[in-house]
């Protein structure tokens, strides 16, 4: 739900911050007040369209910044979030902020990071439906219109059984194509897959072995300057005439008499030997060493030839030997493929025929329990709109079907072609719901109403029925009692309390009716600081309702007051 909207500098708001609770949240005030202003920031952080001239005057910019509580979001947010680079939610919550400024520059974040505004607007999808004359709806779409249905009917189930068989057979589809070419190219892609098959396995390839051969090359080349080296430092080690062993002696024999005169020195030779003893240990290390160097100009050569191998291999076919011998064994499967590609096509094929039996089967089904549910779904519908005083009104569900042929030679010409199916992953059929508001009417589409309060109370009727299936939890309304009054304003309300039960309700209204109802009232005012004009919005007590809600009736009166009262009773 959305817990706290801040707006600043948005229109006649220069800064403020509206904290929302769950359940029915309602929002009045006088025309003009600024209660829309909620709607318009709400728009502009789920990723509509910005415009400028709504930065208040005198700012360069203004900033919308809105925290939902997504504990029990049933949408898969957080892995959209981690795909998309995003920062995740803390503590369940999640912090969408929008800015834009006079120059135009626009700026958005999720939880601090950085966003674009078609990401902005999916999650905002997954959030907020905003019912009113700034629409965010996605009642409005045929494919949320036919998940809506199949939400009503529990045929979620069935949808993804029918979505894994279509996934199933595009795949066969995608398989066979690669298969499935002329023979020139053919004998090219057999030609080039048999050599590098070759180049690899020949190579007989060890994961660690580059570093390994790069040493011993190195070495190798170097086997002159090496010996020498170590040569060197033999003879001054102990070949030389004067070398550091000779001398050692002399010392030790110095150090020896000097213990004789004073035994206390004794350290001092002990510590000698110990030099002397690591001396004769560099010595036989280094003798080691150089025996070990070989001048083998046949060794070096076979070496060099090894690494300009390795190193050849590694820029045709990847980066690392690692990835150069998983190229050659996926280089194998589809050598293997290509040559029994005549058995594997068919195997392909008999495999399509199956799945596609079975995903026309599936889609059947599907259609049949859609057209079963529809009549129940109209009929729960067309029953909230009479108590939202559409007495004569129609709601209908049209579906129109559009499967996959039967069992032919067509299909076998399809299948072998390599067409892929061209069918949405949610069955054969396209719904479109139409509501016709008066008797000798044709029905229309949702999307073809032109009153926005009809519209709304649609959309109100359709969310008291499905509200256990819809998964979108907060719905702001704009409007919904447009053209209402009186019991019907009374149903509307009452509508809104039974949707707050499972979800989020915001409801900008002008009716008492439909406010009195509500678990928190809000109230939009407009006034006057310091020769400018702000928009404030605060959360009423009690009595604070009471005599807004007398307002509404009419005028603060001791009727009004009594009829407010009885009315929030």
């Amino acid at each position: 739900m959305l817990t706290i909207l801040h707006i600043k500098n948005l229109a006649l708001v220069a800064d403020l911050t509206l904290e929302l609770g769950k359940g029915y949240n309602v929002i009045t005030g006088e025309t003009g007040a600024g209660k829309s202003i909620l709607i318009g920031a709400l728009n502009l952080v789920l990723g509509e369209r910005a415009d400028r001239t709504l930065i208040r005057a005198g700012s360069d910019s203004c900033m919308v910044e809105a925290v939902f509580d997504i504990s029990r979001l049933r949408a898969p947010l957080a892995e959209f979030l981690e795909e998309n680079g995003i920062e995740p939610c803390e503590d369940g919550h999640l912090v969408l902020k929008r800015s834009f400024t006079a120059a135009g520059v626009n700026r958005q974040f999720i939880n601090g990071s950085p966003a674009t505004l078609n990401t902005l607007a999916t999650i905002g999808e997954w959030l907020v439906d905003i019912h009113g004359p700034h629409e965010h709806q996605s009642l409005l779409r045929p494919a949320r219109q036919l998940e809506l249905l199949d939400a009503f009917g529990k045929l979620q189930p069935e949808r993804e059984a029918f979505s894994l068989l279509v996934r199933r057979v595009n795949n066969l589809f995608a398989e066979k194509t690669s298969l499935i070419v002329d023979e020139r190219t053919y004998a090219q892609q057999l030609d080039l897959l048999r050599f590098q098959v070759k180049e690899i396995t020949e190579a007989s390839l060890q994961a660690d072995e580059a570093e390994r051969v790069e040493q011993d090359y190195g070495r190798a080349s170097n086997a002159a300057s090496l010996l020498q080296l170590a040569q060197t430092a033999l003879a001054l080690l102990s070949e030389n005439e004067g070398s550091l062993l000779t001398q050692a002696g002399s010392v030790g024999r110095s150090l020896l008499e000097l213990r004789r005169i004073d035994p206390s020195s004794e350290p001092l030779l002990n510590l000698h030997e110990h030099a002397v003893s690591a001396l004769r240990e560099l010595q036989s290390g280094l003798s080691r060493y150089a025996d070990k160097i070989e001048l083998d100009p046949s060794r070096l050569a076979q070496l060099e030839e090894r690494l300009n191998l390795l190193q050849a291999l590694k820029r045709k076919y990847g980066g690392t030997l690692a990835e150069v011998i998983e190229f050659g064994e996926d280089a194998t499967r589809k050598l293997k493929a290509l040559e029994q590609r005549d058995a594997e096509v068919e195997r392909i094929n008999s495999e399509i025929s199956k799945t596609e039996k079975a995903l026309l089967q599936a889609g059947e089904a599907l259609s049949a329990k859609r057209r079963k549910i529809i009549p129940q779904l109209n009929k729960a519908v067309s029953r909230q709109l009479s108590e939202l005083g559409f007495k004569q009104s129609r709601f209908e569900i049209e579906l129109r079907t559009d499967r996959l042929p039967e069992e032919s030679d067509q299909n076998h010409s399809r299948a072998a072609t390599g067409a892929p199916v061209n069918f949405s992953q949610n069955g054969f059929d396209i719904v479109e719901f139409q509501f016709a508001p008066n008797p000798g009417e044709p029905a229309r589409p949702l999307r073809a109403i032109a009153s926005s309060g009809e519209l709304a109370r649609v959309m109100l009727a359709l969310k008291t029925v499905l509200a256990a299936e819809d998964q979108i939890p907060v719905l702001v309304f704009d409007e919904v009692d447009a053209n209402v009054g009186g019991e019907t304003g009374h149903a509307v309300g009452e509508k809104m309390r039974q949707i707050a039960k499972n979800r989020q309700v915001l409801c900008i209204t002008h009716l008492p009716q439909v406010a009195a109802p509500a678990s928190a009232h809000y109230v939009a005012t407009k006034q006057t600081k310091g020769n400018r004009t702000v928009s404030e919005i605060a959360l009423l007590a009690k009595p604070e309702r009471v005599n807004e809600l007398a307002r509404m009736l009419g005028g603060k009166t001791e009727a009004a007051l009594l009829h407010a009262q009885a009315l929030l009773e």
